[in-house]
């Protein structure tokens, strides 16, 4: 009999790994989740507590990265939905991967702002890319009307389409196109956590209420602060959060709620002196745009 080899714990709708993806996604029933966001990490040197993100070579790295995939399509509900983010380094790898399993719909880049240090010798990033994957191209959840922008055509310039029978307005709302822009998450936000990449809240807000319905599953096997539980458990959804890091484990037990100690020690909110006196957790819920408007 195998030897266990994580921690698990589960409050209401939510339940919580702390051990290794592979190991960890075993234990999840096959074809049970709705939704997976996938943020892993990206072999370019970061370090997450005690793991360091180096690979020795690209290869090893992306065979990894086609591990947990395999895992998690299997995991996957015949009608859902899987976004995958990754460097751009590394992306055309597992988009080639994935293509052959599953239907890509979507390349979405997520766009943001600059931290004031860039490359002086090259263009330096400031966009990471997202696959959005179906396992069925004809029956997914999608749902438009939850995530609708505004569109200026209509909203703000109030132009007239003469293209129709009859001449009428554009409409004043559209579906996000596939560049979205919102900040980084910085140590000033309310939602910030101690993560040197911590996905904001307003992006993982999008996906979840187009790519799920309220009491869908949703899976996040690189939890990290557990954002994605958060949003999920925010929105009415289900959520299954694994992180490898013990002290990122603490932040998702603290903030899903689940417990607010953990073998003995006492899980305290970070201190949130620094932050703006009128800032919101509503701050960042309205910044995503889109940069072709």
């Amino acid at each position: 009999m195998k030897t266990q080899t994580f921690a698990k714990q589960t409050k209401k709708a939510v339940t919580v790994y702390n051990g290794n993806c592979l190991d960890c996604l075993l234990d999840i029933e096959d074809e049970s989740v709705d939704l997976i966001f996938a943020d892993p990490p990206y072999n370019i040197g970061k370090k997450f507590g005690d793991f360091a993100d180096v690979w020795s070579s690209d290869t090893l790295y992306v065979e990894w990265c086609y591990q947990w995939l395999a895992l998690c399509i299997k995991k996957l509900k015949p009608h859902g939905s899987l976004y995958v983010m990754s460097s751009t380094q590394a992306m055309p790898y597992l988009d080639l991967w994935l293509r052959e399993r599953l239907t890509v719909l979507s390349r979405i880049v997520w766009h943001y702002d600059s931290s004031g240090v860039q490359a002086k010798k090259y263009f330096g990033s400031l966009y990471e890319p997202i696959l959005f994957c179906v396992k069925d191209a004809k029956n997914y959840t999608f749902n438009a009307d939850e995530i609708a922008v505004e569109a200026k055509t209509g909203a703000t310039r109030k132009l007239i389409d003469y293209r129709k029978a009859v001449p009428a307005p554009y409409n004043t709302t559209k579906i996000p196109g596939n560049v979205w822009y919102t900040p980084r998450v910085r140590y000033r936000m309310p939602e910030y956590e101690q993560h040197p990449s911590q996905k904001p809240e307003a992006l993982l807000e999008r996906i979840i209420k187009a790519s799920s319905n309220i009491g869908d599953v949703v899976l996040d096997p690189f939890a990290g602060t557990f954002t994605s539980c958060a949003v999920a458990q925010q929105l009415g959804r289900k959520a299954i959060g694994i992180e490898l890091q013990t002290e990122y484990f603490k932040i998702g037990l603290r903030r899903l709620g689940i417990s607010n100690q953990f073998n003995g020690e006492v899980l305290q909110p970070l201190a949130k002196s620094f932050i703006r006196k009128n800032a919101t957790d509503t701050t960042l819920q309205n910044t995503i745009t889109n940069a072709e408007l």
